[in-house]
């Protein structure tokens, strides 16, 4: 009679676990949105869990038919036969799931880690706008000029790690079929507009540099004329004092 049992046992271990891989092995999932993505990701850490747990149940099995082989080694060598192929499929079946768990881990870490490049990238891009912005009605100064200059060049030194990451990660989950549709949206909407403001803010590097390049050489050439006039005026001031009379003077002086 316990051989009986122990023989049903079996039999429902084994049936158990081929539930168990038709439903968390061989379902062909679809992950289209993140929610879809996590969901899965839940499931398979609760089958990881399941699965686990039928390893108490596993060794008293094993113990159970192995004292049996030793007392009615007749009955009992066809159990252990049977056991061994339940081991080996238990096995087999733990290193699937815990596999897959990790794997959809993985991709759910990626997941994640591609939201907080694209917010960090997008944080640089609108401090980038907001400069470019700044440089649009600036005071015709000097200094302004110069100061808006130095800022916008600050955030165009932005290096380019992050999109390096952003492109890697979104290609990585786009090539295994996770997501791809929401991150090629997220992606193309990034790069555009990526595009549209380094290209802005480029074209206003380069306006605003010829603009305080001229400012400059005009404010060189103001200060040589106020160097001239200053000793013209001088010079003249010195024929006043001494009465020189204007036909006396070179010809540039009257």
């Amino acid at each position: 009679e316990k051989a009986v049992n122990l023989k049903k046992d079996l039999a429902e271990m084994q049936e158990w676990m081929t539930q168990a891989e038709e439903e968390y092995l061989e379902k062909d999932f679809e992950y289209k949105s993140p929610e879809e993505l996590e969901n899965a990701v839940e499931e398979m850490k609760r089958a990881k869990e399941d699965v686990l747990q039928k390893e108490v149940r596993v060794k008293i099995l094993k113990d159970n038919i192995k004292m049996l082989a030793t007392k009615v080694p007749s009955s009992g060598q066809d159990l252990v036969t049977e056991l061994n192929v339940v081991l080996e499929n238990y096995q087999l079946l733990c290193n699937r799931i815990r596999g897959k768990c990790h794997t959809l881990e993985e991709v759910w870490s990626c997941w994640i880690e591609l939201l907080q490049y694209l917010d960090l990238e997008t944080a640089w891009l609108n401090n980038l706008e907001e400069k470019v912005q700044m440089t649009g009605n600036l005071p015709d100064k000097l200094d302004a000029v110069n100061d808006a200059l130095e800022s916008l060049e600050s955030v165009l030194r932005h290096p380019a790690d992050n999109r390096t990451q952003i492109r890697e990660l979104g290609q990585t989950l786009i090539d295994g079929g996770i997501l791809d549709d929401i991150i090629s949206e997220k992606l193309e909407a990034f790069n555009a507009r990526y595009e549209e403001l380094s290209h802005l803010a480029v074209s206003r590097q380069i306006t605003l540099e010829q603009h305080l390049q001229t400012m400059r050489e005009t404010d060189h050439m103001l200060q040589v004329l106020q160097e001239n006039l200053t000793d013209l005026d001088r010079q003249l001031t010195s024929y006043l004092t001494d009465r020189i009379d204007a036909f006396q003077m070179p010809q540039e002086a009257q």
